[in-house]
């Protein structure tokens, strides 16, 4: 909780937790990091998962295997990771002209999970962000298109960056302060 230093009243919100989620161990993890230490400086939790780590690999989802009995053991601390934090970063490369497997697999997995498949995304703030050998517009629209579809409130502003353009500090700064100003309500 945070604590306002004003003498005259006390106002106690709760503290965002934020979520930097990475779906590659080259330059999207890099620019995580960046996630993570910008919002470290504006005093707010911050959390990587980087789907990348072989703690967080996840068979191929194939929806004939989907039962309680075939779920992987890893996903269970994967959603709880998702779940704990109110608000989420995505930082993917572009593949192929859209969303990286690992992440589309992941997304997959945990939107079966419990009777609602937008359970976990449902109103929850996220910012989308790439470094891409291209333009990563593709990608970035991808993305919007499905976590809006689970009932993510995405961010407007979101960053794409590579090689000739590289993601600015300003930037990163702005769409953290942007997203941490919407509410979750869970």
């Amino acid at each position: 909780m945070v604590q306002s230093t004003n003498t005259s009243f006390l106002i106690t919100m709760p503290t965002k937790k934020l979520l930097i989620i990475t779906a590659s161990n080259g330059e999207n993890l890099k620019l995580a990091e960046r996630f993570i230490n910008a919002g470290k400086k504006l005093n707010c939790s911050c959390e990587l998962l980087d789907l990348t780590d072989p703690k967080n690999d996840l068979p191929i989802f194939n929806p004939r295997h989907n039962s309680t009995d075939n779920t992987p053991s890893n996903l269970e601390s994967i959603n709880s990771q998702m779940e704990d934090h109110s608000h989420w970063i995505i930082c993917a490369p572009e593949y192929n002209g859209s969303i990286p497997p690992i992440l589309t697999n992941t997304i997959a997995w945990l939107s079966v999970q419990g009777k609602d498949f937008r359970d976990l995304f449902n109103e929850r703030p996220i910012a989308i962000a790439s470094f891409s050998g291209g333009g990563c517009m593709e990608l970035l629209l991808s993305m919007r298109i499905q976590l809006t579809h689970l009932g993510a409130l995405v961010l407007g502003r979101q960053l794409a960056s590579n090689k000739s353009k590289i993601a600015e500090d300003n930037s990163i700064n702005a769409i953290l302060n942007q997203l941490l100003k919407l509410d979750y309500p869970n």
